[in-house]
Parts: C-alpha cells; sequence; structure tokens
C-alpha cells in the first residue's frame, strides 16, 4: 500500500488526479521512452523540440490476452491560467497486447506533438485495460476531450498506470 501512494504522489502534488484522473491504484507498470533514451518520469521538463516523435509505450504486465489502451492528453490547453480547451488530446492507442509496447497497438488517433504557447502544460499518459478487444471508439474531437468521460463511454474502468511530463515553449535561445 505505501509503494501505491509513492507512486501516486508526484500525480496528486502535479493535480493529474484531480484535474484529469480519479484516484486510482497503478497495478500495471508503463514506460513511455522519447527518442529511445528520455524516459518519461512524473514531473520532468522535455523542451518541445526533443519530443516531435511519437514516444515508445511500453506495458509491463498482464499478458498477450489482455489488452490495453493509452491516452496522451494536455489538461493545460491553450494555457494553464485558463484551460477553457482542457483537456487536449494528443494521441490513443488502443488494442495494445499486455507485456508488448503501442506499435502492436491500433492507433485510434494519431500523435499530435506537444506545442505548448503559455505558460507550462503537463502532457499526462493515461494506461487503462480494456475488457476486451476492439471495444474503445475514438473521440469527437481533440478539444474539450475528457479523459474520465472517455474511459466510461468506452468501458475502461479506472486506469492502471499514468506518467506526466512538463514542457513549455521554448525560446530562440533555447533551441540552439
Amino acid at each position: 500500500m505505501a509503494n501505491n501512494a509513492r507512486m501516486l504522489e508526484p500525480l496528486i502534488v502535479g493535480r493529474v488526479i484531480g484535474d484529469v484522473l480519479d484516484s486510482f491504484s497503478p497495478t500495471v507498470k508503463m514506460t513511455v521512452t522519447y527518442n529511445s533514451n528520455k524516459q518519461v518520469c512524473n514531473g520532468h521538463e522535455f523542451y518541445p523540440s526533443s519530443i516531435t516523435t511519437k514516444p515508445r509505450v511500453e506495458v509491463h504486465g498482464g499478458d498477450m490476452r489482455s489488452f490495453f489502451t493509452v491516452v496522451m492528453t494536455d489538461p493545460d490547453a491553450p494555457g494553464p491560467s485558463d484551460p477553457y480547451l482542457r483537456e487536449h488530446l494528443h494521441w490513443i492507442v488502443t488494442d495494445i497486447p499486455g507485456t508488448t509496447d503501442a506499435t502492436f497497438g491500433r492507433e485510434l488517433v494519431g500523435y499530435e506533438i506537444p506545442k505548448p504557447y503559455i505558460g507550462i502544460h503537463r502532457y499526462v499518459f493515461v494506461l487503462f485495460k480494456q475488457k476486451g478487444r476492439q471495444t474503445v471508439t475514438p473521440p469527437s474531437s481533440r478539444d474539450h476531450f475528457r479523459t474520465r468521460k472517455f474511459a466510461e463511454e468506452n468501458n475502461l474502468g479506472l486506469p492502471v498506470a499514468a506518467v506526466f511530463f512538463n514542457a513549455q515553449r521554448e525560446t530562440a535561445a533555447r533551441r540552439r
């Protein structure tokens, strides 16, 4: 139980639990890696120029008979002080077999590169265990996406894993 609290703490401090998710018990390990060497850890910052290609999302847990959906959203769009587009959807991959990665799944919504314009944005990866294969339908829009509502509409239940990173607009000097 203490391990769960330790895993959830950064999600609570980062207001991912609250703004995006309800509290849950992580039961599966998910690793998200950009450019084969930049692993996403809760609250770490990435430069948008370093995350232009979709990440590798690996599911460690379940088995080949269990299927997972990964959702990537930005709850801070267009800016953290007035996130009226909350949430903006960046990516959905479904039907990922347990113990594999997202390349074995079905891309439901294509990857959209994070482009924060104002302030520091959180980009959240949420993993759900599906009740069956091909049971997830795409949302109608990327803007005003709601992870909770999406999970409810697709009978996904609570998440089994989540991780987030921060990013902000780069100045020209920072890009050099």
